[in-house]
């Protein structure tokens, strides 16, 4: 099962990667969700995956009579979603005020704080 998730976690670093080269605004905050997301599934990765119980204290017992799952890495993917999620609010509301400031998304016409150019100049 890891080895399958490896593919998929390459798989989204690539597509991440290339969406995040793009010239288009949206298209670079897609990249930057999926590889958001490929962070996190390396973390759920590094936890291990077992079809152990939830790590659960039995009453009366110093410490679990099974082997338990980490919960550690889950908390920390939690962590990671919501500050993903605050990412891409914040990101999206720079994106909504450069098309409503330049009236584009696409960096490379993105030209409001550079001099304009001289007529022999390319």
């Amino acid at each position: 099962m890891e080895s399958a998730l490896v593919l998929v976690i390459g798989v989204m670093v690539a597509a991440g990667v290339y969406l995040m080269l793009a010239a288009n605004l949206l298209c670079y905050l897609f990249g930057l969700i999926l590889l958001s997301n490929a962070a996190n599934l390396v973390i759920f990765v590094a936890g291990r995956l077992t079809r152990a119980v939830p790590p659960l204290i039995p009453k009366g017992q110093e410490a679990p009579l099974e082997p338990v799952a980490n919960a550690l890495p889950q908390a920390m993917i939690l962590t990671a979603i919501v500050i993903g999620f605050g990412l891409l609010a914040f990101t999206l509301a720079l994106v909504v005020a450069c098309y409503r400031e330049l009236g584009t998304i696409d960096s490379d016409h993105m030209r409001l704080a550079e001099p304009p150019a001289k007529s022999g100049e390319h």
